[in-house]
Formats: C-alpha cells, structure tokens, sequence
C-alpha cells in the first residue's frame, strides 16, 4: 500500500514542495490526487531531509494545497517495451498517440539505462548508406556511430531528417534495420510532416516514432530523448537490430533543461544553461554504440539548430566534444537552391576512414573523397579570388577548378529529398566531376585508380 502525503506547503511554476516525507528517492516517480479525483503526475527533483522538491508533468492549475494528496510510487519513470512497437507512434512519455491499442510489455525499462561497460564496447567498422551523396562519398555514417548534424534556424533540417530515416540501410548484411524517431520541442506542423512523410514511404513499418510537442511540459520533453535511447536499447541488445537513432531538435531539450534548471535556482552556467549540460548530453550520447557479444547496435544521428548559426554556442560546442565529428548545413548553399544544403568542407566524421574501401563500400573509395575535397577547396578559393580581383586574374587551372566547385555544388552536393542514391552511384558522380580536371591534378589518387575509373561508365 502506498503511503499518500497531504503536506504540500508550496506550489511555484512547475514545482511543489512536499514536506515529512519518508524514504523518497531522487527520481522517482508520484502521484497527485486533487480533490474532485482527478491524478496528475510529478516526478521527484530533490530530497533535503524530510522535503521533497517536485516538479509536474502537467499543469499546477486547481491544484489546492490543504485538499489534495501526493503519492509516490517507488520506481522512476519507466517505457514499456515490445518488438510491436515497430510502426507505432508515441507520445514523449511512450504513450500511443495513433489511436492504436497499448503495448503489452515484454518488459518495463527504466528510460536512464544502464551503462555500457567501455570494454564491452566494439569499435564502429561498418558502413551506413544515407542515401546522400554528401554524407555517403565524404562523411561516411559508421554503424555505432555519433554523428550529429548542426543546423541554422529555417534550413531544411527535417527533411534531411526524414530523408535518412526513409533511406537508411546496412549494406552487405541480412541482420534487420529499424529506425527510432524522436521529435523534441516541435511544432504539430513538424511534427505531422514527419508522420505524414513516414507512412506515405512505408518506413514507418520499420519505424519507432516519439514526439513531444512545444506546448507539452518541459518535463515530458527531457524525457524525449532518454524514451527513444530505452526503446533503441531494447531493440539493438535484446532483438538483434541494427538501430539508427534521429533526435530532433537537442537545442529544445537543453533549452527545457534550462529552465528547469532555473526553476530550482541552480547557479547557471555558460549563456543560463546548467553547469552539468556537457554531462547530461554524454548521458544521452555516450548511449549509441556496439557491443562485442551483442549482434545489434545503435548508431545516433542528433539533429540540433545553432541559435544564431554560431558554432561556438555551448549546445554545439559541447556536442562537438562527445560526439565523432559533425554535418553542418550552409544557408550559402540553401539560398543557391541546393538541397540538402551540406557544406562538406567544414563537416568531419571522425571514423569515415573505417566504414570505407574494399569489401565496404569500394576500393577507390579513400582516394577519390581526398581529391574532392581538396578539389572543391581550392575552387571555392579560386572563385573568392575571382570576386575580388576578376576572373580573368585567374589562370587556367583556376578557372578549371571554379568550374568544378560549381558542378560539384549542383551534381553532388544537389540531390533534392527524393533521392536515394546507392554509394556506387555517389563514387560515379565524383568521378565524372574529376574528368573536368587535368590528369595531372589528379595527386591525390593512386595511377590504377585513375586508369581504372576515369572518364568510363562504372556498371552498379
């Protein structure tokens, strides 16, 4: 029997305080009974002896100190789990939002997970096929993976969202591929274009989708992101699945964080975010990953908008940190029409070099993503030259390489939301791009590479 408390002595904003507790631990989750029946729910912020500071998942509105009544439930907040999840929507709490029918649990997880034991840990080896060009030839997605994609307000970041959920897939392997979704602070606009898009696809069958929406409580959206890693888990290490995590967006759960951060009064950190926001992002983070005796894996793609498209914000700055390396999408290359807007020169991911080449992806694969780079770097430097002093200050060569940093934009980069390329497909494109340049350019890529693939129809 569980023991109720009718000693609220404090409501403000989103907390209550509730004193002459008895064994109330940090997390758990409560009860509040109001006096016409009514329950809502809470969840235990901080216990100070006898006092427990609670924060409401809902609204604190009719709530009356003297009437009503608070119990506590012993277990912090748990996600029932089931492979009938596959092709289920939910809300942030892992509540069915389709109209659908309640999952029967094989089990009930508690949503913190447990950590992974860092020796247990497999090193991240096999290629991911986005589908996108950008991504596929010259950042390549590794299995187990976090590779997170840093966003400006109004760019296309959900779409690119969808597009790798709709088309991403392991190459060269019978094991099953699921993709879990959680939308974190959105709008219902968003959030029903994400939907709409997964089930006019079909990827929905394959698909596990969370949403929190802007006017839920900032409590439920904390919960977001910890809901679809608990789910994630559950298919990855229990089911034997590869498993491709997209949370969008982070800035809105640092931004929830924050303010329950200043309803506590916490001493704030840099620009009001919490001092222990690079801790609590590697609690999220640091979730992705393989394990060596478990055949599945999660691999993490978070989605996060840099307020003021500035790299520097603590939200990117410390994800930068945890995380193996980062896409970055360019409002140059959006206002050109190019789609997804990839700027590929300031994007890294740091374990490309081990998703890549024979029995990967292909042979000529390292070599050619070296040239393109170092290709568009030296057009984009010509065609900044050619705005300052003309373009007929330019040499030859420049001009050749100006011409290929336009095409490279508008062949590669370009692709629209729709298409899904296969990683043969993406190498072909970068070798008709290099027959633009002289051969004697061509430094980067070894001589039977060249005479092999340069200027011939590859067969797919």
């Amino acid at each position: 029997m569980l023991r109720e408390y009718k000693t609220i002595s404090e409501v403000a904003g989103p907390l209550m305080l509730v004193k002459k507790v008895e064994g109330v631990k940090y997390g758990e989750l409560g009860e509040i009974e109001l006096s016409n029946g009514e329950t809502r729910r809470c969840r235990v912020l901080e216990v100070n002896e006898d006092n427990a500071l609670v924060q409401l998942f809902e609204s604190a509105a009719g709530i009356n100190l003297s009437d009503s009544k608070v119990r506590f439930l012993g277990r912090g907040i748990e996600l029932p789990v089931s492979i009938d999840m596959l092709g289920r929507v939910f809300d942030g709490l892992g509540r069915p939002k389709d109209d659908g029918p309640n999952i029967i649990p094989d089990e009930r997880l508690d949503i913190n997970g447990t950590p992974m034991n860092p020796a247990a840990r497999n090193y991240p080896s096999e290629f991911i096929q986005t589908g996108v060009s950008a991504i596929d030839g010259l950042n390549t997605l590794v299995r187990g993976q976090k590779l997170p994609i840093f966003s400006g307000s109004g760019l296309p970041h959900a779409q690119l969202a969808a597009q790798i959920a709709r088309q991403a897939k392991v190459l060269g392997t019978d094991s099953k591929f699921a993709v879990v979704f959680a939308a974190i602070g959105i709008t219902f606009e968003e959030a029903d274009f994400f939907i709409s898009d997964f089930k006019r696809t079909g990827s929905i069958d394959r698909s596990v989708v969370f949403v929190n929406l802007a006017n839920d409580p900032a409590i439920e959206r904390i919960a977001t992101p910890r809901m679809a890693l608990t789910a994630a888990e559950y298919l990855a290490f229990e089911k034997g699945m590869h498993v491709l995590v997209i949370l969008t967006d982070i800035t809105n759960y640092a931004e929830a964080l924050r303010e329950v951060s200043a309803a506590r009064k916490e001493v704030p950190g840099r620009r009001g975010y919490p001092g222990y926001l690079y801790t609590d992002l590697a609690t999220l983070y640091e979730r992705a990953g393989r394990k060596k005796t478990k055949e599945g894996s999660i691999t993490l793609i978070p989605i996060l908008s840099m307020p003021e498209d500035d790299k520097t914000h603590p939200i990117p700055d410390l994800t930068g940190y945890i995380t193996e390396g980062q896409i970055i999408l360019s409002r140059e290359l959006y206002r050109k029409g190019i789609l997804p807007p990839i700027d590929v020169l300031p994007s890294l991911s740091r374990l490309k070099d081990k998703g890549i080449g024979k029995g990967k992806t292909r042979k000529d694969h390292a070599d050619t993503m070296n040239q393109l780079f170092a290709a568009y770097a030296r057009g984009k430097e010509a065609k900044e030259l050619a705005v300052i002093l003309g373009e007929a200050a330019l040499s030859d060569e420049d001009k050749l390489f100006a011409k290929f940093a336009d095409a490279f934009e508008k062949e590669y980069v370009a692709q629209g939301i729709d298409e899904d390329r296969s990683i043969e497909t993406t190498l072909n494109i970068g070798w008709k791009l290099l027959a633009i340049l002289p051969k004697s350019e061509l430094k980067r890529i070894r001589d039977e590479y060249i005479e092999e693939f340069l200027g011939k129809e590859v067969k797919e």
